[in-house]
């Protein structure tokens, strides 16, 4: 999560072009949609224009959600925009990021003892129910804090379990959930609470609520306990969302050294029906890049 969508999209790599063939059919519009719901954001489409524009570019190639991190910060108006054009196009919302840590300052400490800290995150939830209606979001991503050296970690596990149950009791009525990230700490996030998804499973079976899950980011994972198809097996019922990103690099799939294939045809067998976030960016910059990227979705699709 952290880097900015805007800097995960920038990214371009050395790497190979799709055959043309398999571009040029990547190219129509009005395409087959995918099994399964793969969520493109902001600039997985960048040549095609704005927000709007990628919104129905992503529709014409077969894509049935969107995800959009920074949804929280646009105005009303840009809000209620997406969300008309996500109707129009039967394209189910995915995620947006419910209170955004300050990653500069490592903050918030949410195990700390001063709870001023789960107070302001408490707050920023209760703000987050008027976006989740305005885009018909129904899960929410929030990050778990920072550590705090000074305070023993068990108690600031039962501190983040305590301010997750609060957090879930104002969540819930809504019929929204929010989806807790872990995140790795030897690439990009150091220093943050929730490391491993195993971690989100322990918070949120001590928050006991349906509006507290784990978003399976499977990138982070990758990089902080690898395991993946075992630890999503095991961790199955508290995960809420899942988000893809190939490592190293936090590319499209095929990139990397995930195997992807045979995570969707792990979900496939789960019956999973809610939205997969296309958590990174692409390879290749440009129209050439889009077309590797629809054309590697559409590879793992088939398994």
């Amino acid at each position: 999560m952290t880097l900015s969508r805007r800097t995960l999209l920038a990214a371009g790599a050395a790497a190979s072009l799709v055959p043309a063939g398999i571009a040029a059919q990547r190219r129509g519009s009005n395409a087959a949609r995918f099994s399964l719901g793969y969520a493109p954001h902001e600039g997985s489409f960048a040549s095609r224009g704005g927000r709007i524009e990628q919104i129905a570019y992503a529709a014409d190639q077969g894509f049935t959600a969107w995800e959009d991190n920074e949804a929280a910060t646009r105005s009303v108006a840009e809000q209620e925009q997406m969300a008309k054009a996500l109707a129009q196009r039967g394209m189910t919302m995915g995620v947006f990021v419910a209170s955004m840590p300050k990653w500069s300052q490592s903050r918030p400490l949410l195990g700390a003892n001063d709870g001023a800290e789960r107070e302001a995150f408490l707050a920023d939830i209760r703000a987050s129910l008027d976006v989740a209606k305005r885009l018909n979001a129904k899960r929410m991503t929030v990050v778990t804090g920072f550590m705090d050296p000074k305070v023993p970690v068990d108690i600031q596990t039962a501190r983040v379990i305590d301010v997750m149950r609060r957090a879930g009791d104002i969540v819930a009525p809504s019929g929204t959930a929010m989806v807790m990230e872990p995140l790795n700490t030897r690439t990009n996030h150091p220093g943050v609470y929730m490391q491993t998804i195993s971690q989100g499973y322990a918070v949120a079976r001590g928050a006991n609520s349906p509006a507290v899950k784990i978003l399976a980011d499977l990138y982070h994972e990758q990089i902080q306990s690898g395991n993946l198809i075992p630890t999503l097996d095991t961790c199955w019922n508290e995960i809420g969302y899942i988000q893809l990103g190939d490592n190293p690099g936090r590319n499209e799939p095929s990139t990397g050294e995930i195997n992807f294939a045979s995570v969707v045809k792990w979900l496939k067998a789960q019956r999973y029906t809610g939205v997969i976030g296309m958590e990174h960016g692409n390879s290749i910059a440009g129209r050439a890049g889009e077309d590797r990227l629809i054309a590697a979705y559409r590879e793992i699709d088939a398994a």
